[in-house]
């Protein structure tokens, strides 16, 4: 018999065991199964597959038991309906965060610093992007366009009338003045004016110019407007 033939066997075999077992006893084997994994899940490793195993084909042998245990009337087709439903989310919950370091580990590949990624011979090629440094006004912006932004009592009112609230009197147009960044105490807002549209941008700084603005979390890259704003 081939190893899959055999997986196939065993795995039926144990299916059939728990149908017939009463669904007091064949639960409590499930439940112990599933506490082994999430406990001790490094110290069985080589049999985590066996495991897993055991509670997908467990697990409706367990209900078939259950089903026939509460008398095999509609009742009981619900109650095992009802139990699948239940069983089968927690299993698939239980999997989830069995793989959840493999999952990291395809979603972090090996890092390289960024001098000998920028000077591979192979690769995407790198565009060298030079921003225009902000020039902060405290209180009262000028406006590329006209005239003056002023802040009052939390909020700026733009030349157009446009007012944006919440913010601190720290703030910048862009220098064609399609754009006004003010501060706030947990990031900025960005006001695209030419659209009418405000932008509260958590976590965020403004840091420079290039057709459009550029804004940086934390220690990470300078990201573009359009990518800053997709993750919002």
């Amino acid at each position: 018999m081939t190893l899959s033939r055999r997986r196939w066997f065993y795995a039926l075999a144990w299916l059939l065991a728990l149908v017939v077992l009463p669904w007091w006893l064949g639960l409590p084997l499930l439940l112990a199964i599933a506490a082994a994994l999430l406990f001790a899940a490094e110290r069985l490793e080589r049999h985590a597959p066996v495991l897993r195993l055991a509670l997908r084909w467990g697990l409706p042998g367990v209900l078939l038991a259950l089903q026939r245990g509460l008398g095999g009337d509609a009742f009981a087709w619900a109650m095992a309906l009802l139990g699948a439903l239940a069983g089968f989310t927690l299993l698939a919950g239980l999997e989830a965060w069995l793989d959840r370091g493999r999952r990291e580990k395809v979603a972090q590949p090996e890092l390289r610093d960024w001098p000998s990624l920028a000077l591979a011979p192979i690769g995407p090629a790198v565009a060298v992007v030079e921003l225009r440094p902000p020039e902060w006004s405290e209180g009262v912006c000028p406006d590329p366009l006209g005239g003056e932004a002023h802040w009052q009592a939390g909020c700026f009112v733009l030349p157009d009338g446009a007012t944006v609230e919440r913010v601190q009197p720290r703030a910048a147009f862009s220098p064609d003045g399609r754009w006004f960044v003010a501060r706030t105490s947990r990031g900025v807002v960005l006001v695209d004016r030419d659209h009418r549209r405000s932008h509260r941008l958590r976590g965020w700084e403004l840091c420079g110019w290039h057709e459009g603005p550029w804004f940086v979390s934390g220690s990470g890259p300078a990201m573009a407007w359009r990518e800053v704003l997709g993750q919002h």
